[in-house]
């Protein structure tokens, strides 16, 4: 293989150091002010993203899209793969709820996921075929 040396030597550093980001993120306290002006704390987990990922593991956000491409790192695709689909789940998830702004998910699908925008000239994705056997 061409290029930089793998930043993770197996598999399991790799899931170990994406298990620890998550778990930061489930764990973290953020300090709130009450109407009066009292300050309290309470466990205010952090939105999953592929950005916060890359950092909290010390890679570049290409570096990790590029570890999904089973061709290249085998031993890395499934581990990558389930972590961007628990990232997805979250993201969905806050946007169902209405913690998410619109704009920014919709950023975040494209970008990440490879959603995108149905063009209207496509036409539908399936052929249907409906035979009707009138009786005669």
């Amino acid at each position: 293989m061409i290029g930089r040396p793998l930043k993770f030597e197996t598999p399991e550093e790799l899931q170990k150091a994406i298990d620890s980001y998550f778990q930061d993120c489930d764990n973290r306290i953020k300090e709130f002010a009450t109407k009066d002006g009292k300050l309290f704390t309470m466990k205010y987990p952090k939105p999953y993203t592929i950005e916060g990922l890359a950092v909290a593991i010390g890679v570049d956000r290409r570096t990790i899209l590029n570890y999904e491409k089973v061709d290249q790192y085998e031993d890395f695709f499934h581990i990558i793969k389930n972590a961007k689909a628990k990232i997805l789940q979250n993201l969905n998830e806050r946007a169902l709820d209405g913690d998410n702004n619109p704009a920014v998910t919709i950023f975040n699908l494209k970008n990440n996921y490879g959603y995108r925008d149905k063009d209207p000239d496509e036409g539908n994705d399936h052929n249907v075929n409906i035979n009707i056997n009138y009786p005669e």
